[in-house]
């Protein structure tokens, strides 16, 4: 079987080493990835090319593609493989709306009754999304409708002083075409405890993976501006301390809804569904979907899986999907990043990492955004890579994790209270004050 994975990052990587046992592999990445260089056949070329893509496909007899980031999806890399007889882990570029246009997201919901939907508006006209800011009287979350890499989205009261900065947020998004779109998304401010779902889809059948809680915010105590992802953690009952069973599985339920309604209106959805929760005093409402795996979520449920990956990804591609089983096990993922980042960072510095005592360790590294030439390891003005410590509770997949960080050396830093027991405890009485109101 030869699998081509695209993409150049951590999770491109996760994915890479969940395979790299059962297949020939192969990858297309913008830079060189030590870490997917190392245990693949591959080609520096922008992921986003589809045409290098699909002729590097049909040359090389690739059987299946899976699709790591958001881009190529939204560009249709996945209509022109399909076209030359490639199977592929994603969706087409029309079900792959469901992440790469807001409003088609938040439409799907109100057209089909899905579960879990919020109030929003789409607006076309700055004046118009204004005076619905001041006719609404309370805070609201403003998203550009296409995609901006995690960083598009600016929440009134965090990032957003009041209603002024908001009507300026939205001029500056129409005006510029923040997204790729003049257009808009305003959605009501949720309150409660965010956490992922991703699972496997064949089209059909949605077979869910253990939840995670992603840290967006750049610095410790969830301060700062939004990121790609600082870290992230999972517990071994495939829940999270804040979240029980019943609300994880009507958060699945809400999946299982949307992707019944996406084939009802473009056609099946085969890949990765990413679903972004807010765990709220009624229940789980939906933030937002990505149509791939998340990074850095990806870092905490591949290491787990128990299942033979590529028989999964066989599944997804002939739609006969059986199951996915994972490993009772914790893992802590914080993300290495590049001083300055998001805002200031600057990259050609060097990234000395002793991978062999961190995988001595218990732990595994994934490199994300650097590029590897002449034997050393160079950062960007991203994030440089994600280090996951796996254990029997979140504490010690924590201390695992946070022990291995002195084994990258660099002009890079992390958030050291991913996972923790202190945060942790933050977010459960937060829930608590929720259910309680």
């Amino acid at each position: 079987m030869k699998i081509l994975v695209v993409g150049t990052g951590a999770r491109e990587h996760a994915i890479c080493r969940a395979l790299e046992n059962d297949a020939e592999l192969h990858s297309i990445m913008s830079k060189q990835n030590p870490g997917i260089a190392r245990i693949s056949k591959f080609q520096i070329s922008s992921e986003n090319d589809i045409e290098v893509v699909k002729n590097y496909a049909v040359s090389n007899k690739i059987d299946i593609a899976v699709i790591g980031p958001e881009a190529p999806l939204e560009n249709g890399i996945v209509d022109a493989l399909q076209a030359e007889g490639v199977g592929c882990v994603g969706p087409t570029k029309e079900a792959a709306r469901i992440e790469t246009d807001k409003a088609f997201m938040r439409n799907l919901f109100e057209e089909h009754r899905i579960g879990g939907s919020i109030v929003y508006r789409v607006f076309h006209d700055s004046q118009e999304a204004g005076d619905f800011i001041d006719e609404f009287g309370e805070d609201v979350v403003i998203k550009p409708v296409g995609l901006t890499g995690g960083k598009g989205v600016k929440i009134m009261g965090e990032h957003l002083d009041d209603a002024s900065a908001a009507k300026n947020y939205v001029k500056e998004i129409i005006d510029n075409k923040i997204g790729g779109y003049a257009s808009v998304v305003i959605e009501e401010k949720l309150v409660g405890e965010e956490f992922t779902v991703q699972a496997f889809v064949d089209g059909d059948k949605v077979v869910p993976m253990p939840a995670a809680q992603d840290h967006p915010h750049a610095y410790e105590g969830d301060q700062g501006p939004i990121t790609g992802g600082m870290g992230s953690y999972s517990n071994k009952d495939g829940l999270l301390p804040f979240l029980d069973a019943k609300s994880y599985d009507e958060s699945v339920k809400i999946m299982q809804g949307t992707v019944k309604a996406i084939k009802d209106e473009v056609g099946p959805y085969r890949g990765i569904l990413y679903g972004q929760f807010m765990l709220c005093r009624d229940g789980p409402k939906l933030v937002e979907y990505n149509a791939r795996f998340g990074d850095p979520e990806a870092m905490n449920v591949l290491p787990l899986l128990k299942s033979n990956f590529v028989d999964i990804c066989q599944g997804i591609v002939d739609g006969n999907l059986k199951g996915a089983e994972f490993e009772r096990k914790a893992t802590v993922c914080k993300y290495m990043v590049p001083n300055g980042y998001p805002e200031t960072a600057q990259g050609g510095k060097v990234l000395d990492v002793d991978e062999a005592a961190i995988e001595a360790a218990g732990a595994r590294v994934y490199y994300a955004a650097v590029n590897q030439q002449d034997g050393k390891v160079y950062t960007s003005a991203s994030r440089a890579l994600g280090l996951v410590g796996i254990g029997d509770s979140i504490e010690e997949a924590e201390e695992i994790c946070e022990g291995v960080t002195g084994f990258v050396k660099g002009d890079v830093y992390h958030r050291r209270d991913v996972g923790t027991a202190a945060l942790l405890e933050k977010r459960m009485k937060h829930m608590e004050e929720i259910r309680g109101q």
